[in-house]
């Protein structure tokens, strides 16, 4: 009987020691994660270009089409192709809500053979970057 006792006093301070790392101080304010509802929020046609077949010397541009589909201003913070045969062009100026931009990528085609590219895209929509891809392959001029 003494030991049922015993486990049932010690099951009691168990539960609460639990309880009590869980709870808040008295006056401490709770404190939760809330994202910005305003926030830009950034949408791609696509992420992917796939060229197919192209000549080897003439160069190929894919376009990737980026709306800000947020409640305040998108903005480019870097955009990097991951090799130096592809060439970038885009905007610097913020992309305002409901509004597009372009990211254009021009593959030189000079090497034969299949190739994937890589871009990293970031913006202020979010703190990891997008990858958007170029590829296909390069054969002989006709």
């Amino acid at each position: 009987m003494k030991n049922l006792i015993l486990v049932a006093i010690i099951c009691v301070l168990g539960l609460s020691q639990v309880n009590a790392q869980n709870a808040t101080p008295a006056g401490a304010a709770a404190t939760t994660t809330v994202a910005n509802p305003n926030a830009p929020k950034a949408k791609w046609d696509k992420t992917v270009s796939d060229f197919g077949e192209i000549e080897q010397g003439i160069p190929k541009e894919a376009e990737f089409k980026l709306t800000n589909e947020g409640k305040e201003p998108l903005l480019i913070s870097s955009a990097k192709a991951g090799c130096g045969c592809t060439n970038l062009k885009y905007s610097q100026e913020p992309v305002l809500p409901g509004k597009s931009t372009i990211i254009a990528a021009t593959y030189n085609a000079a090497a034969m053979g299949a190739f994937t590219k890589s871009i990293t895209v970031t913006t202020n929509a979010d703190p990891n970057p997008v990858m958007l891809m170029i590829k296909g392959t390069v054969i002989a001029k006709k």
